[in-house]
């Protein structure tokens, strides 16, 4: 059983958990989604304990749902050199600053929840599927976006950090 979950954290790990950090990274309010509308784009690293740091590029496509910015659709694709990933995620927030959602990783048919809290500029969640958890955290400044992460599943333990720019 250690030796499945081994291989499926190595192949969804490090792209499902960073995945989610960029999709739910955004400007604190009472619509924390508000200014994510639009495509962003941008470069990090991705580290596998134990391996060689890979650079990640990643593209987003942010889509609110309503009018009260409070919910969002995103698209999200990044590679490295061994990771290609394909994750679409619907999210909302409440009024006491609250996130949940749920998430699909398309090219690895897996999907998950995601729980956290808005603190001023900066997201804090907690995500997990059966096969990982990771926490993330997110801070978002006008039209940029820091986004780090550390995951463990599978015996393995993956982080990454990675700046996104909006309209790029």
């Amino acid at each position: 059983m250690s030796s499945i979950l081994a291989k499926i954290s190595k192949s969804l790990v490090a792209p499902t958990a960073l995945g989610l950090a960029l999709m739910l990274a955004g400007p604190a309010s009472s619509a924390p989604f508000s200014n994510l509308s639009g495509k962003w784009s941008g470069t990090g690293k991705i580290r596998v304990k134990g391996q060689d740091a890979e650079r990640l590029r990643c593209s987003a496509n942010y889509q609110l749902r309503g009018s009260s910015g409070s919910s969002v659709v995103i698209r999200l694709n990044c590679d490295s050199d061994s990771y290609k990933f394909d994750l679409v995620g619907d999210f909302s927030s409440d009024s006491g600053n609250a996130i949940s959602g749920r998430w699909t990783e398309n090219t690895r048919n897996i999907g998950g929840s995601a729980i956290g809290r808005v603190v001023g500029d900066r997201f804090d969640l907690h995500i997990e599927s059966s096969a990982f958890a990771a926490n993330l955290r997110m801070v978002t400044k006008t039209d940029r976006q820091s986004v780090t992460f550390d995951a463990q599943g599978g015996g393995q333990v993956v982080d990454a950090s990675i700046t996104l720019s909006k309209g790029r």
